[in-house]
């Protein structure tokens, strides 16, 4: 009898490893822990989907989860429907720089971005309809991600850090290297400018570069105290990102570090 046990347990869990073979966090319909660390590489990025697994925020970590939520029936059923990306960029747009602690101008100027990521097609061929949004260790479209601290909620809110805030290295603002304030560096992200308000129409590249330059310039030699000689240089935007809502252009000052 006691043998006949041992052998029913045994096939009861290799029929339970077998059930969940190749099973991970990203199938399941249980959302994300919020507040969860990861260590991502900027290749998982780019994916809609993310297994990777939680690790204590006390080691290395690259991705911090601050949002957590559910797709609405209104932004399709389709894996890839364009319209869950839109959604989850309402939502957490503004829930990044409340979790950081950053304003709408400081948030262009910050080696911080957030990227999302949605169950896996077999997760949402389950019914699995939840979204994370976790914020990453480099900004849009780095190579590769630095270890965020132990925990990023409010890292702005007291202090400006100078290693996650914006620098550059190079003869010139177009022909630079984006680096953090803390390495070595030829110009400063100071601010940005407002070029036109939420509900106006994109004017064209000339005015909006025109309009970026003078106003720039204006900021910059306050941000100097109107020093004799001073040295500036701007990022304007085009049509593309007025359409995902960008109305603000980046100002930069020449420092002599």
């Amino acid at each position: 009898m006691v043998r006949r046990t041992v052998t029913l347990l045994a096939l009861a869990l290799l029929a339970a490893a077998c059930g969940s073979s190749g099973s991970t966090d990203a199938d399941r319909r249980t959302p994300p822990r919020q507040g969860a660390c990861r260590d991502l590489d900027a290749g998982d990025l780019a994916k809609p989907s993310n297994a990777g697994p939680v690790v204590p925020c006390t080691q290395r970590h690259t991705a911090q989860t601050f949002a957590v939520g559910t797709l609405p029936a209104s932004t399709g059923s389709g894996y890839a429907d364009a319209r869950h990306g839109r959604f989850v960029y309402q939502a957490c747009n503004q829930a990044f720089r409340d979790f950081v602690g950053l304003d709408e101008s400081l948030a262009m100027r910050v080696q911080l971005s957030w990227a999302w990521f949605r169950p896996s097609e077999r997760g949402w061929a389950d019914g699995a309809r939840w979204y994370r949004c976790d914020v990453v260790g480099g900004p849009d479209g780095a190579k590769t991600l630095r270890p965020l601290p132990v925990d990023a909620q409010g890292l702005f809110s007291t202090d400006l850090p100078d290693a996650w805030l914006t620098c550059a290295r190079g003869p010139s603002v177009p022909r630079s290297t984006k680096v953090p304030c803390s390495e070595t560096h030829d110009w400063r992200a100071v601010s940005t400018i407002k070029v036109r308000q939420p509900k106006d129409p994109y004017p064209g590249d000339r005015i909006v570069q025109v309009l970026s330059r003078d106003r720039c310039s204006e900021w910059v030699a306050a941000w100097t105290h109107y020093a004799n000689d001073y040295d500036f240089g701007y990022t304007w935007f085009h049509a593309a990102e007025w359409a995902a809502g960008n109305r603000r252009s980046v100002c930069w000052a020449r420092t002599d570090r």
